[in-house]
């Protein structure tokens, strides 16, 4: 007689610079625990804990930044890289599989969705998301600047300018165009209550928008 064994669940490790964002994501995965438990979660650090998947987050990263996709892909404690993000540019997306990305997957899927996507993943195959034109993020998530109803695109923008980037490296990092960025700053400004790209800054410093530097371990009693 066969019997059906439990498979373990998934561990997974989420790699982004802010903890608001990382934790926001983790909590939304708490409700799978059966299927996917959250290892730890690294701002600005490496993975230190074996995973089977490290879902690397794009809020305010570089996503076309080649070497810090590849370090993770390099990792021998880290069984497969997943990038987590709203951005589906086809340069994208075939720059992360030259580099050996495991999977592209929307910020748009619901939670049980995404898990389904982890779950697919772990078991060998490529997943790239379909992504719906003018998609919203899933409301499960969170990012600086939500509170004053920021967008996650404008709080990307912004954290980003608080980097200290201009309005060129922003376009070229994120893939969009010059003229969206600059609707974007028009509207954060608007947002925020400020009139100039310092007062944007000094704003974003004091609200979150600054990367963090630490690393959480074995996130609400994961592994």
């Amino acid at each position: 007689m066969v019997t059906n064994v439990p498979h373990p669940p998934i561990l997974v490790a989420i790699v982004n610079d802010y903890d608001v964002v990382t934790t926001g994501l983790a909590t939304m995965l708490d409700g799978y625990r059966d299927r996917v438990v959250v290892a730890e979660l690294d701002s600005n650090l490496g993975v230190d804990d074996h995973v089977d998947i490290v879902l690397y987050d794009t809020f305010a990263q570089p996503e076309s930044d080649v070497d810090e996709l590849s370090t993770l892909v390099r990792n021998p404690r880290a069984k497969r890289v997943v990038v987590y993000t709203w951005n589906f540019h086809p340069d994208l997306i075939q720059r992360g599989r030259e580099q050996g990305m495991h999977g592209y997957l929307s910020k748009t899927l619901s939670a049980s969705d995404l898990v389904k996507s982890l779950e697919t993943v772990h078991a060998g195959e490529m997943v790239i998301s379909h992504q719906a034109p003018r998609a919203r993020t899933n409301p499960g998530l969170d990012w600086p600047g939500r509170p004053e109803a920021l967008t996650d695109r404008e709080a990307e923008v912004l954290a980003l300018i608080t980097q200290g980037m201009s309005n060129a490296q922003v376009a070229g990092l994120t893939f969009l165009s010059p003229n969206t960025i600059k609707s974007y700053i028009r509207s954060i400004y608007r947002k925020i209550g400020v009139e100039s790209r310092t007062q944007a800054v000094l704003w974003g410093v004091d609200h979150g928008f600054t990367p963090d530097h630490r690393r959480i371990e074995h996130w609400r009693g994961g592994p």
